[in-house]
């Protein structure tokens, strides 16, 4: 049988002959059912987030494996994870097929090129997560790669667009993003990437909320590298902490540039080695945290101590 991602989408059959107004909704109407299908894979979602802060939290990293328009998708999560969630960026490795593109051509024979995986893939442990990206779901290059990190105990997050995909066999976490066919047969950079990228964006969040890096809807864990983000930094202390802007600017860099740090010594911890205690007792939880700190400073304001 052909693969769901080989076959024609009904909406397809005109795309070619109709008017341009109805081309563009069949592309938008196919994007939406691509999406839909995501919020179906909900355990598995919630499964690899908290494996993928498991592997962050034992100083293990996070490998993302793929190949072609998935190997995109894959890649644009894994850079995104040292500004958002401040992972360093020792803890992630990007394996694409051919290596990550500089320009604007992209080979499609790499996919099948597996003998350098042993080397890239040769420091990988039990403590690692594995995040396969792979539309057909048999893909060569990443099924390879998925063999290895079994083969070591690693976690592996599975993620493809075909039913029964082999990749499947292979995953401690499968997550079957079961696509309708695209508009334009095969290109699965359109419904497929659609759904990879939201199931990535889930992951990776989620695995931010374990990890304590969410407070409130805000990314309290970010690196602030650039003016955009200093700026945000700081709206994110004055709104968490209710203290101005010249309050909040003193207590980043109080804490060189801490988010969490910052609203603790903004809540009344003496020094950034006080506000570091009690985020560690909180597991780097802010919410936790902050709690934490405001019933020591009520139990010493009653013996007449100060913080």
């Amino acid at each position: 049988m052909t693969p769901t991602t080989e076959q024609i989408h009904p909406q397809a059959l005109a795309l070619d002959v109709q008017t341009l107004d109805a081309a563009v909704m069949a592309i938008c109407d196919a994007q939406v059912q691509a999406a839909g299908v995501v919020a179906r894979c909900t355990a598995q979602l919630q499964a690899g987030g908290v494996a993928m802060a498991e592997a962050i939290r034992s100083d293990g990293k996070l490998y993302y494996v793929a190949a072609g328009s998935s190997g995109l998708m894959a890649a644009a999560d894994a850079m995104e994870l040292g500004g958002t969630f401040g992972i360093p960026s020792r803890q992630i490795e990007i394996l694409m097929a051919g290596g990550v593109p500089s320009t604007a051509h992209m080979p499609g024979d790499v996919e099948d090129e597996v003998a350098q995986l042993s080397v890239a893939l040769a420091g990988l442990q039990s403590r690692d997560c594995l995040i396969a990206v792979t539309a057909s779901g048999s893909t060569p290059y990443t099924l390879r790669a998925a063999k290895i990190a079994q083969s070591v105990g690693a976690t592996v997050i599975g993620i493809a667009n075909n039913p029964n995909a082999v990749l499947f066999d292979l995953s401690t976490h499968a997550v079957a993003l079961q696509t309708p066919p695209e508009v334009l047969s095969g290109s699965t950079r359109l419904g497929a990437g659609t759904a990879q990228k939201i199931a990535l964006n889930a992951l990776s969040t989620l695995m931010g909320v374990a990890l304590g890096h969410v407070y409130q809807g805000m990314m309290v864990n970010l690196k602030a590298d650039n003016i955009k983000l200093r700026e945000r930094a700081r709206g994110i202390v004055c709104r968490i902490t209710q203290v101005d802007e010249a309050a909040a600017t003193s207590a980043l860099a109080r804490a060189d540039g801490d988010v969490k740090t910052a609203c603790l010594l903004s809540l009344g911890a003496q020094t950034p080695e006080l506000a570091h205690a009690a985020l560690g007792a909180a597991e780097g939880h802010l919410g936790r945290a902050m709690s934490g700190l405001n019933l020591h400073i009520i139990k010493t304001e009653k013996l007449g101590v100060t913080l």
